[in-house]
């Protein structure tokens, strides 16, 4: 191991995975969330509004699904972006206890800038590797990501 990792712990930690994850998702976290943060924003804004822009409008509950967050900072997140103007809120015709959130044109140009602010974070964090290798880290942590995530599998049923 290098001088530079001996800081980062002991050297033993070193070739295991899970703690080089670790220690690069820390780093990348910082270089997002900097980036995000110097244009007023965070993550869970880009999320909303990206969901906002894949699925059209939708009710707080499903885009807490759909983005994978709790209903409270949805709830939250979409107080911020209705106050800058990014989201519309209105109630359900069908059902007005329930809101539904559209994106208007300045939520449309607030997620294609803040898609720049991600690309330029990106090739920050990530520039010791070429385009390759960064398609290849993708490619792992996709594989990674739906093998824990997916449904357990139900066992059939006996006639």
């Amino acid at each position: 191991m290098s001088a530079t990792h001996d800081a980062a712990g002991p050297d033993r930690l070193g070739h295991l995975p899970s703690y080089l994850m670790t220690q690069a998702a820390r780093h990348v976290h910082r270089v997002v969330f900097d980036r995000l943060d110097s244009t007023d924003a965070r993550g869970h804004h880009y999320r909303i509004l990206a969901a906002l822009a894949e699925y059209g409008p939708s009710s707080q509950v499903d885009l807490a699904r759909r983005c994978g967050l709790d209903r409270s900072d949805v709830a939250a997140t979409v107080d911020a972006l209705v106050d800058r103007r990014y989201v519309e809120r209105t109630p359900d015709p069908a059902d007005r206890r329930r809101n539904i959130i559209t994106l208007p044109s300045r939520g449309r140009r607030r997620l294609f800038d803040l898609e720049q602010v991600l690309t330029e974070a990106q090739d920050e964090a990530f520039a010791p590797l070429d385009a390759d290798e960064r398609d290849l880290l993708c490619s792992m942590l996709t594989k990674l990501v739906e093998h824990h995530t997916r449904p357990a599998s139900v066992p059939a049923k006996q006639p």
